[in-house]
């Protein structure tokens, strides 16, 4: 609305003629608007709404290829992300949700992958920043890609990625890389000047210099390494040459023309000579005898197929040149002979070879994917050997790796490793040197180790021995069609046999360890009880009593159960005869009350005892069981009446003096009763003092003591009557393979006497006499088949080996027990191999020389002074292959073996009329060893030439050559380190005193050596036996044989650390010697320096072992003695004891610090005695049990009973006493406390493994202390604690190496610094406190040293032309046999050429030995290039001496010299070559300066190893080589200073203009101090002395300080105001010293008279104090 009401308004305007146009505008706008806007809508709509698929799934199909399927999700998404409908996106737009695709299959892995291209260029990466820094620093970041491809391995083909993405991801395309920093040329320093080209006149010298680095990434282009300058001499007196005769190159080797063609120039010519000829042949037999001859020469002549040798000709031209390069006419050279312009040559024929053959197939028939790969060959021959050529033959034989597969290839053989059964465990390797003497210790036990052996067998042998039936069986079912249907093969049997052992390097894999900790079980000792007390005499068996005989019994019980059985134990029963035997008797346990008699209250009366039935153990049984035996009578007693005496109750008996009664021994104990009170008048009076005591006989039986002893246990023999128990039943949890029986020897014996009559001892406790055991089964002897016989040799033989033997093996994998098969005797056999083929070596067989072939005479004729039939030529030969019996061989043999191939042509020369003809040089005739003789060599003249004068002339042709002997002297001189200490080999000695057992010997005396090198007089390097030397000087040595730690045996155990309850005990033992030399370590100390090794054990104290006894109560001795009456207050004491407690009865009395001192009863305590009228009481009863828990709200009492009432008028005391339940005072409480864990505890007999860890158990009261375990027994205490675990000491085994290996081949074939080595490796490595291993695990001995030989090149020679001043000419050089010793540094001794007889003509790895070529002469006036320089040193491309990783980089230039100024624009280009290398180094470049001279200095860059260059440094670092100031310096006294600024000499101040330039310099005052010597002098002012000119106080006798205020700017310096300041600082301290040592000072106060105390001062050990 807005829109519309705007524009009518607009139209509504002042102007009607403007209405229409302004209204037609509007609605153009309008129109556009809303079209604009529909167009808009419609672009968001279908923007709005996309598009959008999923991943393609995986590749479907029914077959692996192309034909397969895969699909994806395809939805149409708003642009927000939300799913809508697909009509919402446009149809057209819609991506396909299907596709064809090529389904991989795992097979496809062998026909494709991936063809990985090579990088490309590194190219910039677009920096960030357009501005370069201006210095480089490490490079430009750059990219560069590659080219990745899935490939057809078969034809190449491209295929899908997804193929080989499907078995291995795709490679990386593209990597991050570097482009260096630009590196610019590198050029050394100039030579020195040349000489002067002319020696008379004006000439040229130059000077050259060579690249030292060339160009790379982009660096600037090398600058002219060659620098002239013109250089006079003394003007010439002769005329100049200005022509030169110049030779120029030869042309290529030409065929000279048919025979045809020359037959018809010369048949004009020969006819009349070819009648004369065949006139002179006319006889039919001299032509054949022609015929035959020439025949014979053609089969001589061998025209080979390998090579078709034809000689050409070549010629070359001859030019007279003038010094600026033009040429001019022959005539202007003057010269009388002219070079030869023709010559002889082979016409090149490159090396040509057949198709390559089929390839081979696949040395692996078998298919595995883990081995190496199979490899096929194919060859090719060749057709023809090159001739004059430089390119070699081809490689005429080529291999590559290569798989069978398919479905009848077989899976390959694989092995595995095998072990033998483990030997038995032994514990004596791991003893110790100190332990040594326990090795004859049969019983040993505990930790120990065993060992097996390992063989390689064939692993999957039953595999393919099945799958070969398979396939028999599969052919047999095929070939016999009558049988309707053959049974399918269900199952495979293996027969479980031992494989055969193969050849160890077959198997690949880890080895298995060949030995283990292994653990001997330890024979428990059998631990006894102690033996109980005497029983009473009972029968033998109670079920069947007979007679009177009867036995008293003491048994103990077994505490610990021995290994094997409780057969190993000692007797627990002995008796002894006695009579009267009863099962059963009453036991007295208590005394009723004394009732008197005839119901009187007091007098004579009787005690009923109380009685219990026991048994013959003394338990308490049933009383009918007690009907036969006597019930005990009651006990007279007195009950006292008042006034009569009172005595105590008896006291217990004691225990029994003796254990048995004998002649002279008498068993007796004893009670006592004391006095309570005495008798008043009337009363019946007190007994003497023996009626106070009684005694009886006790333990009457005889001291003859008698038990059963057993003997061992006899073998297991075989039961036949058992045979029915079954063969694989269970004994102890072993497999048994039968049950046998075991008897012993039981016999009575009578203590410390012997063997008695069996009747003495009880016949129904007699043990056992027979037993079933288990007869282990048989173990026969295992033994492998024997392997295959070794191979013998496949090749053939070289005359004069000695006859190889085969030998097959075979192993023990299980030793014989138990009465198996035994094993065999022969586990080895060897035989000799049938004689082997003998090698046929090759060699080439040179034929005789061919006629010499000069150049054709139509060639040769136009030149002056040729002649037809003599000259300078070239003759060829045939060359065949033949074996060494003579027999023809194919040339590929001897291509093989027989070195390179011999020339095929030579120069040759037929000589002239003029020339003379001489037989070859003779050889040398022999020294005959005198030093200084001569030997001479020889020739003669042949044909005309003796006749020749010229030839006669012994100046010009010598006929004999004379030489002088060498003389022969030898010295030998040793070379290189000493070896290691090699111990003589395979012998075992004795170490220590004792036999090394199992080891090899590893230590004593051995040798070292070192090599020693013979040389002649001219120090060439010659065979040691010259020096008459076995090549060696030997030394003894010792290596130090490693002892072990040493300890001291076990101390005695300690005492028991408590006396009552668990403690623990200690042992120890002491360090006597440290190990040294690798021995065995101690084991891990306790203190620093106290070296013991402790075992603590716990240990119990037995609480009622010692016991406090005490005798009864004395009577109460009144104290104050009333006459009247014994009555009253007194002391009474007792006897206290401390006494060993055993079963029966305490016995022996001790000292009395065993028994606890706290538990002592009083011997000594205050009573008081009845008067006869009192009361009298018996002695108080034991206090009862407070109940727990112990807080003070209960009580215990005690008792007493009333013996004798009072009289009348009196009464008794309290019959009981009560007491509150106090805490840790007589009420306790009582609790279980665990000790702590022992060491590890072993048998006696046992190094180490399994041991026993224990702990205790003590009953701890609430006041701490330990008390008898049955107080918490007692109260039924939980007892959760285990007391013994199982525990590991680790066992010390030694690191086990295996033996030495051989000596390996000399390091090198020839020189001083051979080496052989020899290694070990560690079979066990060490555990525990076992001996280390060495560090040596190799040793090395020096080879003898031998001379190296080689062929050398010589210098080549100068450049000669012949006839001629320049051109093309040729240099030549010799080779020679050199000695030397091995080394790159050593250049070598030109020895006889016999010494490199045997060694092929090799130089720098190239067979083909150049000894002439062609060089060139320039011409006078030429410009031409230098030789190449020698390469340069390997340069790595490098940033602050890091490699960047573009290998390294040689160079070598050639500089361009000029003769005639004149002729520069003829000058070559200077040229330069580059070749990567190896083994680079970084190199960096600094600009080095010398000290400045005035103002200038030398600046120039040096190579960081010493080298001066040009190039290689910043020209932006270069420092200033000129500092001279600008302006001048012209003002008087002024020089131009460091700064390059002007400034005054010393005296003199500098004033300075407005600009900042120096104005003027103006003198400064001199300030003169006068010495001691000068004592005249004065201060004085002087003007300034020019620095410059010498000083007019030559005397010394002041110095001169020049004061300057002023700066070079006119200002006062800093220091002018520093002095005024200190001037003014020192007045105010003068004024002020004034003022003080002026004022008037106050009197002092009076001192008060109080002291200082003084400070005492404790040193607390601190050093400051």
């Amino acid at each position: 609305m807005g829109l519309s009401e705007g524009s009518a308004a607009f139209c509504r305007g002042p102007g009607v003629s403007a209405v229409p146009a302004r209204c037609v505008g509007v609605l153009v706008l309008l129109l556009l608007g809303i079209w604009d806007a529909r167009a808009q809508s419609e672009f968001q709509t279908s923007s709005v709404y996309l598009w959008k698929t999923g991943p393609w799934g995986r590749c479907m199909g029914d077959e692996c290829g192309p034909g397969g399927i895969q699909t994806r999700a395809v939805w149409c998404a708003h642009v927000e992300g939300w799913t809508t409908l697909p009509t919402n996106c446009k149809q057209p737009d819609r991506p396909d949700n299907q596709q064809s695709c090529f389904r991989v299959c795992d097979w496809h892995k062998e026909l494709y992958d991936w063809q990985i291209g090579s990088w490309n260029q590194c190219r910039p990466v677009l920096s960030r920043s357009h501005e370069k820094p201006v210095e480089c620093l490490r490079g430009e970041e750059g990219i560069q890609t590659r080219d990745i491809t899935c490939i057809q391995k078969s034809n190449g083909v491209p295929a899908e990625d997804v193929i080989c993405e499907y078995f291995e991801p795709k490679p990386r395309q593209e990597q991050a890389c570097l482009i260096p920093c630009r590196q610019d040329c590198i050029v050394a320093e100039f030579a020195a000047w040349s000489e002067c080209s002319k020696t008379c006149g004006n000439g040229l010298q130059h000077r050259t210099r060579h690249v030292v680095a060339p160009p790379q990434f982009g660096g600037s282009a090398c600058p002219n390494l060659t620098e002239f300058q013109i250089c006079q001499s003394s003007p010439c007196t002769a005329e100049e040459s200005l022509y030169s005769l110049n030779v120029g190159p030869w042309s290529a080797c030409s065929v000279p023309h048919s025979r045809q063609i020359r037959q018809a120039r010369k048949r004009g010519k020969n006819k009349d000579k070819e009648k004369d000829r065949e006139k002179a042949v006319r006889d039919p037999e001299a032509r054949e005898l022609i015929k035959k001859k020439r025949n014979r020469n053609r089969q001589n002549r061998q025209e080979n197929k390998y090579w078709d040798i034809q000689i050409g000709y070549q010629t070359r031209q001859v030019t007279c040149t003038h010094r600026n390069g033009k040429t001019a006419a022959l005539s202007f050279c003057k010269q009388d002979k002219l070079p030869i312009t023709f010559q002889s040559c082979v016409i090149t024929k490159e090396c040509q070879v057949s198709e390559w053959s089929e390839w081979t197939p696949c040395s692996k028939t078998c298919f595995d994917m883990t081995t190496p790969k199979g490899n096929r060959t194919r060859s090719r021959t060749i057709k023809q050997l090159p001739i004059g050529s430089e390119s070699e033959c081809p490689q005429l034989e080529e291999t590559e790796q290569c798989v069978s597969q398919g479905d009848g290839v077989a899976p390959c053989i694989t092995y595995g490793w095998r072990t033998t059964e483990w030997t038995e465990c032994r514990v004596d390797p791991l003893l110790s040197q100190q332990d040594k003497r326990r090795g004859n210790q049969t019983a040993l036990c505990g930790g120990g180790i065993q060992t097996r052996e390992t063989y390689c067998v064939q692993a999957n042998e039953n595999l393919l021995s099945y799958l070969n039936t398979l396939k028999d069986k599969e052919e047999s079912q095929s070939q016999s069609k009558s049988k309707a249907s053959a049974a399918p093969l269900l199952s495979i049997t293996f027969e479980i046999t031992a494989s055969r052992p193969v050849d160890r390097t077959l198997c690949t894999g880890p080895l298995p360890s060949t030995s283990q900790l292994c653990h001997i079980p330890c024979p428990t000792e059998c631990e006894t009880s102690a033996w109980s007390a005497w029983g009473p005499c009972t029968y033998e068996s109670c079920d069947d009593p007979q007679a009177k005989k009867g036995f008293k019994l003491r048994k103990r019980r077994i505490t610990n159960e021995p290994t094997g059985g409780t057969g190993n134990c000692p007797h627990l029963l002995e008796a002894i005869p006695c009579e009267e035997p009863s099962c059963y008797d009453w036991r007295i346990v208590g005394l009723e009350e004394c009732i008197p008699d005839n119901e009187k209250p007091c007098g004579p009366g009787t005690q009923v005892p109380v009685v219990v039935c026991i048994n013959s153990d003394g338990e308490e049984v049933d009383r009918q069981l007690c009907r036969d035996a006597i019930y005990p009578i009651p006990v007279v007693c007195e009950a006292p009446c008042p006034k009569n005496c009172v005595l105590s109750m008896w006291s217990a008996w004691s225990s029994c003096s003796h254990t048995c009664s004998g002649k002279t021994t008498e068993g007796k104990q004893m009670r006592a009763r004391s006095i309570l009170a005495y008798a008043g008048e009337g009363g019946i009076q007190c007994p003497n003092s023996s009626a106070l005591q009684e005694t009886r006989s006790c333990n009457e039986h005889s001291c003859t003591v008698y038990h059963w002893q057993t003997g061992p246990w006899g073998q297991c023999i075989e039961d036949t009557s058992v045979s029915a128990f079954n063969s694989s039943a269970n004994w102890n949890g072993e497999a048994t393979c039968s049950v046998g029986m075991q008897t012993r020897k039981v016999i009575c014996v009578r203590v410390n006497v012997g063997q008695v009559g069996p009747k003495k001892c009880p016949e129904s406790l007699r043990p056992e006499t027979v037993r079933p055991c288990l007869l282990p089964c048989r173990k026969d002897c295992i033994v492998t088949p024997f392997s295959d016989w070794t191979l013998c040799p496949s090749s053939c033989q070289e005359g004069g080996m000695t006859v190889k033997k085969q030998s097959r093996h075979r192993v023990i994998i299980q030793l014989p027990a138990n009465g198996g098969r035994e094993c065999p005797d022969n586990l080895f056999e060897e035989k000799e191999c049938e004689a082997s083929p003998v090698c046929y070596s090759y060699r080439w067989k040179t034929h005789k020389w061919r006629r010499c072939q000069l150049v054709p005479w139509y060639v040769r004729q136009d030149s002056p002074g040729a002649h037809e039939t003599c000259g300078p030529g070239l003759q060829a030969r045939a060359i065949t292959c033949r074996r060494q019996d003579g027999g023809q061989a194919d040339i590929s043999e001897c291509l093989k073996y027989s070195g390179s191939l011999p020339s095929l042509t030579q120069t040759c020369q037929i000589p002239c009329q003029d020339d003379c003809q001489f037989t070859n040089w003779s050889k040398f005739s022999s020294c005959n060893g005198d030093c200084g003789g001569v030997r001479t060599r020889k020739r003669a003249l042949v044909g005309k030439s003796k006749k020749k004068d010229k030839c006669k002339n012994s100046q010009l042709y010598p006929l004999i050559e004379n030489q002088f002997c060498p003389c022969d002297k030898y010295s030998a001189q040793p070379v290189g380190n000493w070896s290691d200490c090699i111990l003589p080999e395979g012998k075992l000695e004795v170490l220590l005193g004792m036999k090394v057992q199992g080891d090899i010997k590893e230590c004593g005396q051995g040798y070292r050596y070192q090599a020693m090198a013979c040389y002649d007089q001219n120090n060439r390097l010659v065979e040691t036996s010259r020096c008459n030397s076995h090549g060696y000087i030997e030394e003894a040595c010792i290596i130090p044989c490693p002892s072990d730690c040493k300890l001291s045996e076990w101390s005695n155990w300690s005492r028991c650390s408590k006396s009552c309850g668990s403690g623990v005990k200690v042992r120890s033992k002491w360090l006597r010697e440290k190990p040294y030399n690798g021995g065995r370590p101690c084991p891990k100390l306790d203190h620093v320096n106290q070296a013991q090794v402790y075992e603590v054990v716990p240990c119990h104290s037995d609480c009622s072992q010692y016991v406090w006894v005490t005798e009864p109560w004395s009577v109460c001795k009144v104290t104050n003695v009333d006459l009247k009456e014994n009555c009253g207050e007194g002391v009474q004491t007792r006897k206290v004891r401390c006494m060993l407690n055993t079963v029966d009865g305490p016995s022996d009395t001790v000292e009395d610090y065993l028994c606890d001192p706290e538990e002592m009863p009083l011997g000594a305590r205050k009573c008081t005695l009845p008067c006869p009228e009192d009361c009298v009481m018996s002695e108080w009863g034991s206090w009862s049990r407070c109940s727990l828990p112990c807080n003070g709200s209960s009580v215990r009492e005690r008792s007493a009973e009333s013996l004798r009432q009072p009289d009348d008028g009196k009464s008794c005391p309290a019959a009981t006493e009560t007491e509150v339940c106090t805490l840790n005072k007589n009420c306790y409480h009582y609790d279980y406390n665990v000790t702590d864990w022992s060491t590890c505890q072993l048998s006696e007999k046992a190094v180490c493994g399994n041991g026993i860890k224990t702990r205790m158990l003590d009953c701890v009261r609430s006041d701490g202390k330990s008390v008898d375990l049955k107080y918490c027994e007692e109260l039924g205490l939980e007892k959760t604690w285990q007391m013994n675990t199982s525990c590991v000491v680790e066992c010390p085994v030694n690191c086990q190496l295996s033996d030495w290996s051989p000596w390996s081949e000399c390091s090198q074939t020839c020189g001083l610094t051979g080496k052989m080595i020899r290694r070990r490796t560690i079979n066990q490595p060490f555990q525990g406190d076992g001996r280390p291993c060495p560090s040596q695990m190799e040793q090395f001995k020096p080879c003898p040293v031998k001379p190296c030989y080689r062929w050398q090149y010589g210098q080549w020679s100068a450049c000669k032309v012949e006839d001629a001043q320049c051109g093309e000419g040729t240099r030549v050089r010799n080779i020679s046999c050199v000695v030397f010793d091995g080394s790159i540094e050593d250049v070598g001794k030109v020895v006889d050429e016999e010494f490199c007889g045997e060694i092929e003509p090799i130089i720098d790895g190239n067979k083909k030995m150049i000894l002439e070529e062609t060089c060139t002469v320039p011409c006078p006036g030429d410009c031409y290039l230098r030789e190449w320089s020698e390469w340069s040193l390997c340069q790595l491309t490098c940033v602050n001496g890091e490699d960047l990783g573009f290998g390294g980089i040689q160079v070598r230039s050639r500089a361009v010299i000029i003769q005639e100024l004149e002729n520069q624009h003829l000058c070559p280009e200077q040229a330069l070559e580059t070749r990567p290398c190896n083994d680079g180094q970084c190199y960096e470049y600094k600009w080095m300066a010398s000290p400045w001279k005035g103002s200038s200095r030398t600046v120039w860059c040096q190579r960081s190893d010493g080298l001066n260059v040009t190039g290689g440094c910043l020209v932006m670092r270069q420092p200033d080589a000129d500092r001279s100031c600008n302006p001048p310096c012209s003002q008087p006294h002024a020089y131009c200073s460091e700064t390059r600024t002007c400034s005054c000499e010393d005296g003199y101040t500098e004033v300075m203009s407005s600009d900042g330039t120096l104005e003027q310099c103006t003198l400064i005052p001199v300030v003169v101090i006068p010495t001691m010597e000068d004592k005249k002098g004065d201060v004085k002012t002087s003007r300034a002395v020019n620095p410059t000119q010498p000083s007019s106080n030559q005397s010394g006798r002041g110095r001169t300080w020049f004061l300057q205020p002023f700066g070079p700017d006119g200002r006062l310096k800093t220091w002018v105001y520093g002095v005024a300041a200190g001037a003014f600082v020192l007045l105010i301290f003068i004024v002020s010293m004034i003022y003080l040592a002026c004022k008037k000072p106050k009197k002092p106060q009076r001192r008060q008279n109080n002291r200082l105390k003084p400070l005492t001062l404790a040193y607390d050990g601190d050093a400051d104090m």
